[in-house]
């Protein structure tokens, strides 16, 4: 495949539209050592453009080529080493998690995004490798994302020459062309056929009614179009469903409904992948994973729901969960394209066109919703902060600083998040940094089967399904199915069992290179249990007081079993897999779980807490010392000399929570924060406010020094509240204030009467009209500023009046008064001049 400089360019099989690019796209790697091209879905970019690299006189190597999916890299690789006439694994060949068909000649090698970060990990500098191809970056998995911002690093710290390429359909060049140091950005045109694109009438909806609107679609579209169809759905379950409901139709002659999603077995990838056989049409139902890279040959008819499924991080429950979501438009797009790769097509949008205007332009890029800590160890291992490397988006700074803790109570980072011994052991495995600290901990304790075992059914769908209603969550009954026991009222998924028997027999040979001698001492109780908590030390559970299902974990939230569940009654349970709701997790998969394993193995995790808090229950103050586990309690017993500083703050805790009518409150006490409240609105400072949301708030202040010694709320019947409240003011308040608001008002006839400052904002002063003659002028408090509120009472002591204004009062209103009540009241004095009448007491 080499050429000589200058020698014209060449490649095997039929010339494609992207080869017009070509030329440009190896001059610009050639000059500038980066390189992003653009081409539309069917140019040929995946199968042509490594193939052209290796012509040109910079590589003498390795070209690497980057893929989302397996079964993309498998069908590139295969299809590359056919236009070469050589199996694949000579020229061409492939690598993924499952797979390697790959010799020591191989010079274009397809590779899952996973294998190039375990390649740069082991060497920076990746010698005898000439260039890399990020292929269909659009996807913006987490992984390439990682991926392309170790090779920039590795190119300008050790690799000069190493040349990247970046290639995608759908999206926007100039972000990417911007970190890669403003490479030069390379546009191919595309070869498609029109296709035909017609949406729901707005009348129909998609979500409610999806997997029956595909049946009926597709039922449709077979009576009235030719050619094979490629049907989009959102996961494996709904692949089923559509599938079985074909299968009750009345279908052409000759039509194969035919399954392609990435845990299929190869052979069934391949019968979807296949061209149809003469006289058959093909009907193939499919995950996204179809939606790039890959040709099926025969395809016309493109039938789209609209949908994917997608992990989603949810950072405050720390769970990921698949959920699905809506496609971006760029997503409808290259679907759309599948059908216009060979010749004009048709796409039935199985959603309205208003609906598409609501749909995001592109997908949102794994790294801003995924769980960092796969990420976070990578960088640990790779010694950069987050910060130096160059993102299209940079990890999000929560995320991230969660990965970490985790990564840290798993051990695998100090606290300077640098990566232990155990952490760069971890990183070598290849799985969830949870799952590898299963691994080595099952291995340090001679437990290496059956942590492979759990690992491998952890990264699996779940192998059982219940009969007659949800599976039990029992991961021990998962366990006898893989050794090929009949688990009663279950059916064992075999495609499932056999995929978690491979890779644990892959996990047992990564163990057995680290070499890691198994630990003495005794065998734990429940060893599934055991090493399930040291994989997930946040989902312990211990069951609530009175509950049979309810556990609170050990990270703060609660869990709960379905009902007629095996493991209801158990003390302790740990939980690997739960959602993520609201209140309380529903428990997906669950093991027993012997305490004393805890104490024995997980001792180190265990932490010691003085805990003062108020118990509103007992009304006093409690002081316990736990042995806690996470959020749970170990053992607790009492703490003999407890800090009096934590009781007295605990102590006011209880009467925040009780109100402050928990105080000894006398008569007294409220008038005086009644008066100086109302001079506190009226004058402002000095005077301080002493109304009861204001004390509430500040009880720390006023009420903390006097609490002293004291641990229950029947202690505070000691408190002099007058006193305490008096001790706010600061000389001369106590002497101006029964100056500027006195308890009582003295009237003409040498009686006192009580003003009352809990009405409102103006005092009350209430009296019998005849106590009243004589007082011409209406009093005033707060320095002559507010007239008092009056209240003129009968000889029955009911108002008559209420004002501000007596004097008005005695002009206007008294004559109607007088004539109203002296006939009632006849013993009573009803002067004519009440001014200069003399008070009468009765």
């Amino acid at each position: 495949m080499y050429r000589e400089i200058g020698a014209p360019l060449t490649l095997p099989g039929a010339a494609q539209p992207v080869d017009s690019a070509l030329p440009s796209l190896l001059q610009a790697l050639d000059a500038a050592g980066v390189a992003v091209l653009q081409a539309p879905p069917g140019a040929g970019k995946t199968t042509r453009v490594p193939l052209a690299l290796l012509t040109a006189p910079w590589c003498r190597g390795r070209i690497l080529m980057l893929q989302p999916r397996r079964l993309a890299a498998r069908g590139a690789a295969v299809f590359m080493a056919s236009q070469l006439g050589e199996p694949v694994g000579r020229t061409v060949g492939y690598q993924t998690r499952l797979e390697r068909k790959m010799g020591p000649d191989t010079q274009v090698q397809v590779i899952t995004e996973g294998i190039l970060t375990r390649r740069l990990q082991q060497d920076p500098g990746l010698e005898g490798v000439d260039g890399v191809i990020f292929d269909e970056f659009h996807e913006r998995s987490l992984i390439s994302d990682l991926g392309l911002a170790l090779c920039l690093q590795a190119r300008e710290l050790l690799r000069k020459d190493l040349r990247l390429l970046v290639m995608s359909a759908t999206l926007d060049a100039e972000p990417v062309a911007r970190i890669m140091g403003d490479a030069p950005v390379i546009t191919s045109e595309g070869r498609s056929y029109p296709v035909d694109i017609r949406h729901l009438p707005p009348s129909r909806s998609s979500r409610p009614d999806m997997e029956p609107l595909m049946v009926n679609t597709l039922h449709r579209v077979l009576q009235e179009e030719q050619g094979s169809v490629l049907a989009f759905l959102p996961g494996q379950r709904e692949i089923q469903r559509v599938a079985q409901g074909l299968e009750g139709r009345d279908l052409p002659a000759g039509v194969r409904i035919l399954p392609l999603y990435g845990r299929l077995p190869v052979e069934a990838q391949q019968q979807a992948v296949a061209p149809a056989l003469p006289g058959e049409r093909k009907v193939v139902l499919t995950t996204d994973v179809a939606e790039t890279s890959l040709t099926i040959e025969g395809v016309r008819v493109v039938v789209d729901s609209g949908l994917a499924r997608k992990p989603r991080f949810n950072p405050a429950s720390g769970m990921t969960r698949l959920e699905t979501q809506r496609i971006s438009r760029a997503s409808a797009t290259q679907r759309t394209g599948r059908a216009g790769r060979l010749e004009p097509g048709v796409s039935l949008r199985l959603w309205t066109q208003s609906e598409e205007q609501a749909m995001p332009t592109q997908r949102v890029p794994e790294i801003l919703e995924a769980d960092l800590a796969p990420l976070a160890l990578e960088l640990a291992c790779w010694g950069a902060d987050p910060q130096e490397l160059a993102w299209l988006d940079a990890p999000p700074i929560g995320a991230l600083s969660q990965a970490r803790s985790l990564l840290q109570a798993l051990g695998a980072l100090d606290e300077a998040y640098r990566p232990t011994e155990q952490g760069r052991r971890m990183a070598t495995l290849g799985v969830h940094p949870r799952l590898a600290h299963l691994l080595l901990s099952g291995q340090r304790l001679g437990l290496t089967t059956v942590a492979c075992q759990l690992a491998a059914l952890l990264e699996e769908p779940d192998l059982l399904m219940g009969l007659d209603g949800p599976a039990q969550v029992d991961i021990h009954l998962r366990l006898e199915a893989l050794e090929g026991h009949e688990i009663p009222g279950h059916r064992v998924n075999k495609g499932v069992r056999h995929r978690v028997r491979e890779q644990s027999r892959r996990l047992a040979a990564r163990l057995a290179s680290a070499k890691i001698l198994p630990l003495s001492g005794p065998e734990p109780l429940e060893p599934v249990g055991l090493l399930l908590a040291m994989a997930y030390p946040d989902r312990i559970g211990l069951r609530r007081d009175g509950a049979q299902s309810r556990y609170r974990l050990s990270g703060g939230r609660g869990a709960a079993l379905p009902g007629r569940e095996s493991l209801g009654g158990q003390e302790w349970i740990v939980v690997p897999s739960l959602d993520a709701g609201e209140r309380e997790a529903r428990v997906f998969l669950a093991a027993r779980l012997a305490r004393e394993d805890l104490e024995q193995h997980m001792a180190e995790r265990f932490t010691l807490s003085e805990q003062i808090t108020w118990d509103a229950r007992a009304g006093a103050v409690s002081a316990q010392r736990a042995r806690m586990l996470g959020s749970l309690p170990m053992s607790v017993a009492a703490v003999d000399h407890p800090d009096p500083e934590a009781i007295r703050a605990a102590l006011l805790q209880g009467i925040r929570q009780a109100g402050l009518n928990s105080l000894p409150w006398t008569p007294q006490a409220e008038s005086l924060c009644e008066r100086v409240s109302f001079l506190h609105r009226n004058l402002g400072d000095p005077w301080p406010d002493l109304s009861r949301e204001t004390l509430l708030q500040a009880l720390d202040h006023w009420l903390g020094p006097w609490v002293t010694g004291m641990t229950r709320l029947s202690h505070l019947t000691r408190l002099d509240l007058h006193a305490i409240l008096m001790s706010r003011l600061e000389w001369p308040l106590p002497r101006d204030l029964e100056h500027l608001a006195p308890t009582h008002w003295p009237l003409p006839g040498g009686a006192r009467v009580r003003l009352d400052y809990s009405q409102g904002e103006v005092p009350v002063l209430a009296a019998r009209l005849q106590l009243l003659f004589g007082l011409t002028e209406t009093p005033c408090l707060a320095q002559g500023q507010v007239p008092v509120m009056v209240h003129v009472l009968s000889p029955a002591q009911r108002p008559v009046q209420i004002t501000q204004d007596l004097a008005g009062f005695w002009e206007r209103t008294y004559p109607e008064v007088k004539k109203d009540l002296k006939g009632r009241y006849p013993k009573h004095a009803w002067p004519e001049d009440p001014l200069t009448a003399p008070p009468r007491r009765r």
